[in-house]
């Protein structure tokens, strides 16, 4: 066979995939992904049409509905989809736009000034993924519907009588062959989605019903004024704000409608989302340049000019002026230039100077009418510097540069041999008693152990300069080898696997608590990029004469039990017929000698020979049991750490690890009847 020619490569190879049978073969390429992800994906795609319509001004209410069999209903009341007979095509124009990739009325301006879905593969997309559709059409006082499967219509568009009013509605059931593992939508993704949406579209009521369950219908409805001022005072309800006023722009410049809202809270990190077109842009892009280029200069010319700084002082730096700012940046542009079709971030360079341009002028009447929050911000953004610098002569002399190139390895820590940062894994684990089993029970090669003793600083209130002085928090910086914060090299990351161990009670949980916030808000980039894992070791160990199974959940240990139980009955009846058969009578036997095999330890419960071992800590397991549950790659169960959201990853740290009392007293007593097995 020749190389030049290969056998068998012709023209037959060569496939065109027809129609929306290109999405259906390469989902991910449309909504992300076909799990949970992409699920709720679809919702969005069709709401966003429905909101498109409202930022033209033809919409003000739009409705969700969550129906049984992982059915959803979008409704609105904008103009409706066409229904004529488009001249090119010859179909009608909603089934063009409902069958057709990159059909719409977004491309030429005529239809919309602005819009989200400028891609024209939305709708279209939810089409091609749902078992069934059905759109319906409030136009000219009539109500047009048609119905689609796969993609597919399975009949003509028809006139179903009258209507009153105008608008929309779609109701798609997603494809259980394309979304496999996705079982049904999550009730506060949606809320939490569309709440977003409502901030960002003043005036525009949504309204989610729940009727999945017979009988029991949950209705809630978003609709807010205030628009992105609203959503920065919602994202700062926990927090201690440094200044009561929130500033809040709103006005168009160069065809680019502009708005932006800040506030600072006590806080030592910065929250700045961005929007186009009601578009999240997780990666920021031209709009967030040209916010943080003007903030930083309005901040400094009106620090100067009251003498808030002094000649002598450096500037307020731009990191400075964000340190603790909540803020919101929405734009509305006529044609947004998205880096690929997740959106992620803007391009246009006309975003950046509307911008600027806008917030410079807003900002500087805000100081001025509010000298009170000018002081206090400008207070703020000194304070910032100065622990800055302070954070910087901490880290120059503790995190010594040989020390990060791994020739001053932290004592405690028991590294592997090998140095492929790819294979290699660092287990932080609780206490010396469980780093002593994780030592003898680990695989030397490529699996390292750092023990860290009790609990560690709580980074949620605490400065850069004040972490470097805890010996554990040093400890790690040292043994991760990316040095910390804004200084953070992710390529000198030394494990490709970062691991939380800790027990399985409520100290270990509050420990575990302790290290996600540390990563959180110190080495996020290890998150981001999936290096950071919890392991799971096992809550139970349930055994049966010389069978056992480890469990992971109640739920596991209940179901292991009921089958030791069952197995033990039929052992039992099979020897009473065996007996009978010989006609004698059986012996009775003793559960607890049937059970004389079981491993003895703290926490045993022993039923019908049947004996339960609760592990409340790592150290109560041998060194070769760890390994077979915990850390063997072939058998573990492990959890990487994600962050899907990081507004409320954020107000779940605020909550739980932040100094204020009243919202960690609410949670719990919303969650406590849920607390199952509660150690005290």
């Amino acid at each position: 066979m020749s190389a030049k020619n290969p056998e068998g490569y012709t023209s037959k190879n060569i496939q065109v995939l027809e129609g929306l049978e290109a999405v259906r073969r390469r989902p991910g390429m449309y909504i992300g992904s076909t799990g949970e992800q992409g699920l709720h994906h679809l919702v969005w795609e069709v709401v966003d049409n429905s909101v498109d319509e409202a930022m033209a001004g033809f919409c003000d209410t739009v409705t969700i509905t969550l129906l049984p069999d992982c059915q959803v209903s979008v409704e609105d009341n904008g103009r409706g989809i066409p229904v004529d007979i488009h001249p090119q095509y010859k179909i009608s124009a909603m089934e063009l736009v409902l069958t057709k990739l990159h059909a719409g009325g977004k491309f030429d301006g005529g239809g919309y000034k602005v819009s989200g879905g400028l891609h024209g593969v939305g709708v279209s997309v939810v089409n091609a993924l749902s078992e069934n559709m059905k759109a319906e059409v409030r136009r000219d006082g009539k109500l047009w519907v048609q119905e689609y499967r796969r993609g597919v219509p399975t009949g003509k568009i028809r006139a179903a009588g009258a209507s009153r009013g105008s608008g929309t509605t779609v109701t798609f059931q997603p494809d259980p062959t394309i979304f496999q593992t996705a079982r049904d939508y999550d009730w506060k993704t949606i809320l939490d989605h569309l709440r977003q949406q409502a901030y960002l579209t003043k005036g525009l009521r949504f309204n989610v019903i729940d009727k999945r369950v017979r009988g029991k219908t949950q209705t809630y409805g978003f609709c807010f004024e205030g628009g992105v001022k609203s959503y920065v005072r919602h994202l700062n309800h926990q927090k201690e704000a440094k200044h009561p006023n929130v500033f809040y722009a709103n006005r168009e410049d160069e065809g680019v409608q502009v708005e932006a809202a800040f506030q600072y809270a006590d806080d030592f990190k910065e929250n700045v989302y961005a929007f186009a077109n009601n578009i999240h842009n997780p990666d920021g892009g031209m709009h967030v340049v040209g916010f943080r280029t003007a903030l930083t200069r309005i901040l400094n010319n009106y620090a100067r000019k009251q003498n808030l700084i002094k000649e002598k002082d450096d500037n307020i730096s731009g990191d400075d002026s964000r340190e603790g700012i909540t803020a919101v940046i929405s734009v509305k542009i006529p044609e947004p230039q998205f880096e690929g079709q997740t959106k992620a971030k803007l391009g246009n360079p006309e975003a950046r100077t509307a911008v600027e341009s806008v917030f410079s002028s807003a900002l500087e009447i805000f100081l001025e009418e509010h000298p009170k929050d000018a002081q206090a911000i400008i207070e703020k953004c000194v304070l910032a510097s100065r622990a800055r610098l302070a954070a910087r002569a901490a880290r120059d002399t503790i995190l010594r540069k040989g020390a990060l190139e791994g020739m001053t390895l932290p004592g405690k820590l028991s590294d592997c041999s090998s140095r492929d940062a790819g294979r290699s894994e660092l287990f932080i684990v609780e206490g010396d008693s469980a780093g002593g089993s994780a030592k003898q029970g680990r695989n030397r090669e490529f699996q390292a152990i750092l023990p860290l003793r009790g609990k560690i600083l709580n980074v949620q209130r605490a400065r850069l300069d004040k972490m470097l002085g805890n010996d554990a928090i040093k400890s790690l910086i040292v043994a991760l080898g990316t040095n910390i914060s804004e200084q953070l090299d992710l390529s000198k990351l030394r494990y490709g696997r970062v691991i939380l161990m800790t027990d399985a009670d409520v100290d270990g949980a509050h420990i575990r608590t302790l290290l996600l916030t540390l990563f959180y808000r110190y080495f996020r980039p290890l998150i981001e990029e999936g290096h950071l894992y919890i392991a799971q070791p096992p809550l139970y160990k349930v055994q049966s004469g010389k069978e056992f199974e480890y469990c992971y959940t109640e739920e596991e240990r209940e179901v292991i039990s009921q089958k030791f139980a069952e197995k033990r009955e039929e052992a039992r009846k099979s020897r009473a017929a065996k007996a009978e058969a010989r006609g004698k009578k059986p012996k009775a036997r003793d559960s607890a000698a049937e059970g004389e095999d079981a491993a003895e330890g703290e926490g045993e419960a022993r039923t019908d020979g049947i004996n339960v071992q609760r592990y409340k800590g790592l150290g109560e397991m041998n060194a070769d049991q760890l390994w077979e549950t915990t850390m063997d790659p072939a058998t573990r169960k492990m959890h990487r750490v994600t962050i899907d959201d990081a507004a409320e990853a954020d107000s779940a740290f605020d909550v739980l690890m932040g100094s204020e009392v009243e919202p960690r007293k609410r949670f719990i007593q919303t969650h406590a009847k849920s607390v199952r097995n509660l150690d005290i």
